[in-house]
């Protein structure tokens, strides 16, 4: 079969599956591909900046976070139809991602990762502290989102939204690497000295890629905020971005599938992990209670080990299956 037909075969494939899906499946699963698509969307945006451009951040969680609070913020103080408070949402994270990316001219590597790690801190201070508009640890709360009058309170509803908004935006993240804008990025971070010799300039694009990267964050905050219609600091930890992190080392970094594919498995860690201890509760009690802490411990060895022994991600065996088996092509 030739590689278009098998492309025209799996969006097919894909389109009967999206619109099949509510139908065939529980509100359960419907919640699981809500949120997996989510996370995909704030992972493919973290693979932009980390995988593309080669810039190291730990502060997706906190541009999450910034999208959820303005939607919020948008519906309590000036109601405007979702779509408007999710553009909203994705701008406000692009501008203060624009502002963190800054040092990304001096620094690199290391130290910019813990330059976005204390602007992530700042950000999780003023969530927490700025009572009179984030009401602190109270949070916010969220009316459901409306859409010609029928309300999305449900996986069912919601699933209509987020998913398409998730496929949109990561065909988007597809076409750009075959942009001068993309290529930009690329070079970066193959050569950021080279690419600068070239005529590339470095903060333009540097800055541009942090933009993007914290609008797609951004989107997936306001996207959280109207699925789980709470918004708390305690919603955007550190940890959450280590868990983005871990989502496009696992899935493939420089690799838009890639990313596609460790959130998904990034996201259904957790509960594989609440239902294998679940089996033992009737022995251990309090066994659901080890989660938190196995899961952290799984997602640093799945990065540590990934990064060690096979740095392109799954994506990359995939890739080698798919040549070995019967009637594929090598190289």
């Amino acid at each position: 079969m030739s590689s278009k037909r098998r492309s025209m075969g799996l969006f097919i494939a894909s389109a009967l599956a999206f619109a099949l899906a509510p139908f065939l499946v529980s509100n359960y699963w419907l919640y699981w591909i809500c949120l997996i698509a989510i996370n995909v969307i704030s992972a493919t945006g973290l693979n932009i900046l980390t995988g593309y451009t080669g810039l190291a951040s730990l502060g997706q969680a906190a541009f999450m976070g910034v999208g959820a609070y303005t939607v919020a913020l948008l519906q309590h103080y000036l109601p405007m139809p979702f779509p408007l408070a999710l553009l909203a949402a994705g701008l406000v994270a692009a501008t203060i991602g624009l502002l963190v990316g800054v040092p990304s001219l001096r620094v690199k590597g290391l130290y910019l990762a813990i330059a976005t790690l204390a602007a992530s801190v700042v950000l999780e201070f003023v969530f927490v502290n700025w009572e009179s508009v984030t009401n602190g640890t109270k949070g916010l709360t969220l009316s459901p989102a409306t859409f010609f009058g029928h309300a999305l309170d449900q996986p069912a509803a919601l699933y209509w939204v987020i998913v398409p908004t998730a496929i949109a935006l990561v065909a988007m993240a597809s076409n750009l690497f075959r942009t001068r804008v993309g290529r930009a990025f690329i070079a970066i971070r193959d050569r950021d000295i080279s690419a600068e010799v070239l005529g590339i300039p470095l903060l333009r694009y540097k800055l541009m890629s942090f933009g993007l990267s914290s609008f797609y964050a951004g989107i997936a905050g306001g996207l959280w905020a109207y699925f789980f219609r709470v918004v708390t600091p305690d919603a955007f930890p550190i940890v959450m971005s280590i868990f983005f992190l871990a989502a496009i080392i696992v899935g493939g970094l420089g690799s838009i599938s890639g990313g596609v594919i460790g959130a998904i498995f990034m996201t259904l860690v957790p509960e594989v992990l609440r239902l294998v201890f679940g089996l033992f509760t009737d022995w251990i009690p309090d066994a659901m209670a080890f989660i938190p802490s196995v899961r952290s411990i799984i997602f640093g060895t799945l990065i540590i080990g990934f990064l060690l022994f096979e740095p392109q991600g799954i994506v990359a065996i995939f890739s080698r299956l798919r040549t070995l088996r019967p009637g594929g092509r090598k190289g």
